[in-house]
């Protein structure tokens, strides 16, 4: 039987210790004027994870979801969320994929943790940054994105659907201190995929309070 939890981008990853840096306890009151062209010339918006985005494709092909009407009316969100062993379900059909700009800046250098029905693709445009995984088990992984190969780092990661995410900008001079990544999302995305991490308490409970003091900023 398949993990659906694995992922060959993540799980061979070099491990990072999780050291916010100081402008993700205290933003910038708005992006350096170099992001802030970069933010105008693509369109971006404000993400409710916070960072800025831009959907740039959405597949006109459509995945024939296998539902239930009657089941898809009284389900809840936990119950189509994958688990290691159970595929995503869906209430309705998807777009093959959908793609999006996602860019981390100063004045917003944290995207909160979340997760997804669908599994994710990230490819690395420019910048740095990291990223933090939070399994059902309460097993965390975290990983710093960038092209310094020989360090750890990587340029391209896929986060299974059913796992909670997060990310932060790293200090780096040669994006002027922006994080910018493409995002694939496989089946497309839909909002009603999309759960936010429901608070502190929770996150004590499934990781300890330790290491959920650690990953509160990121909440």
């Amino acid at each position: 039987m398949p993990d659906f939890f694995e992922s060959a981008t993540i799980d061979s990853c070099v491990e990072s210790e999780i050291e916010l840096p100081q402008f993700v306890q205290f933003p910038a009151t708005q992006p350096p004027h170099s992001l802030q062209k970069l933010i105008n010339h693509y369109g971006l918006v404000k993400h409710a994870e916070n960072g800025y985005f831009k959907e740039t494709d959405r597949s006109p092909f459509v995945v024939n979801c296998k539902h239930d009407k009657e089941e898809d009316d009284s389900a809840d969100q936990e119950s189509i969320m994958p688990t290691a062993t159970k595929e995503p379900e869906y209430k309705s059909d998807r777009n093959f994929s959908t793609l999006i700009y996602y860019l981390l800046t100063p004045d917003a250098p944290v995207s909160k943790i979340i997760m997804n029905t669908s599994r994710n693709i990230h490819i690395l445009q420019r910048g740095k940054g990291q990223y933090v995984m939070i399994y059902p088990d309460g097993k965390i992984k975290s990983f710093k994105v960038g092209f310094d190969y020989a360090n750890g780092e990587v340029s391209q990661w896929v986060v299974p659907g059913g796992v909670w995410k997060a990310s932060f900008l790293l200090p780096n001079d040669e994006f002027d201190n922006g994080f910018l990544i493409s995002e694939v999302v496989v089946p497309g995305f839909e909002y009603s995929d999309y759960k936010p991490f429901p608070g502190f308490e929770k996150l004590v409970e499934l990781v300890g309070e330790e290491k959920a003091e650690v990953l509160k900023p990121l909440l």
